[in-house]
């Protein structure tokens, strides 16, 4: 008798869930396949990434280029995220995202929203983002796959990736003015974060964007992923927050330099 079939996909928990939200958070370009229309061939190109502030990711891209064509014609898609390391390239973490692209329209909150934080993660993409024949995308994942390694692949739905509730407009309110005051004032403090929360090396770090689960953190081409102890429940906890990690932040790491 054939042995029963055995289950690779093991079951999603806080975990996995946290590593699809690094990967995702963390991207500056993927992997995008989309359906041209022509033909209903699959076409995959790269594409730089950034993440609105619920975490859905944003793309930017010409109006001349093929992909763009197809999203406009059928917006299904899909985004693969993660970068290979040293060694076996299929030994290190991906997020595969099927999403539904949304063309964000000029003058739209929404598009100045995604734009900000576009810029914020790339920010030499300054040059042309404001060229006529250039849009941004907003991609709505419906659900994704998550491989952290070898045997350990992972389902996730929309709740596990994006944050929702009124914490989302309320931070994103507020969320460039706090941006440019850790930027102009407490770089200090973003190193402890970089350092003790994320075991970042390099100096140089900058924040490009908060969200309701934690932070993400620049230096040149380098990024983290800082998450809070436990996600906001509202936007003004946010400097209390940032206080009490920073506080813990360098307190451990000067009981380190002392051993």
């Amino acid at each position: 008798m054939d042995e029963p079939k055995k289950d690779v996909i093991r079951e999603t928990d806080a975990e996995a869930m946290r590593l699809a939200k690094t990967l995702l958070r963390n991207a500056r370009f993927g992997a995008l396949a989309v359906i041209e229309p022509q033909t209903g061939s699959p076409l995959a190109s790269r594409v730089g990434v950034a993440t609105d502030i619920d975490g859905a990711p944003l793309i930017l891209v010409s109006m001349l280029s093929a992909h763009t064509g197809a999203l406009l014609a059928d917006p299904r898609c899909s985004l693969l995220l993660g970068e290979p390391g040293k060694g076996d390239p299929l030994a290190h973490p991906r997020l595969t995202l099927v999403c539904r692209a949304a063309r964000l329209e000029r003058e739209s909150s929404e598009h100045a929203r995604a734009e900000r934080r576009y810029l914020n993660r790339n920010p030499k993409a300054k040059l042309y983002a404001g060229l006529g024949d250039f849009s941004i995308f907003r991609l709505e994942p419906q659900r994704a796959s998550l491989n952290g390694g070898f045997g350990k692949a992972y389902h996730l739905d929309q709740s596990d990736l994006l944050t929702r509730g009124p914490i989302v407009e309320e931070l994103a309110a507020s969320e460039q003015s706090a941006i440019d005051h850790m930027n102009a004032d407490h770089l200090d403090a973003l190193a402890v974060y970089a350092r003790h929360f994320a075991t970042a090396s390099g100096n140089g770090w900058t924040v490009a964007g908060f969200d309701a689960d934690g932070m993400d953190l620049v230096s040149g081409d380098d990024t983290c992923r800082v998450f809070f102890p436990q996600p906001l429940a509202a936007a003004r906890e946010l400097r209390h927050v940032l206080v009490e990690m920073a506080r813990s932040g360098r307190a451990s790491v000067d009981a380190g330099d002392r051993t």
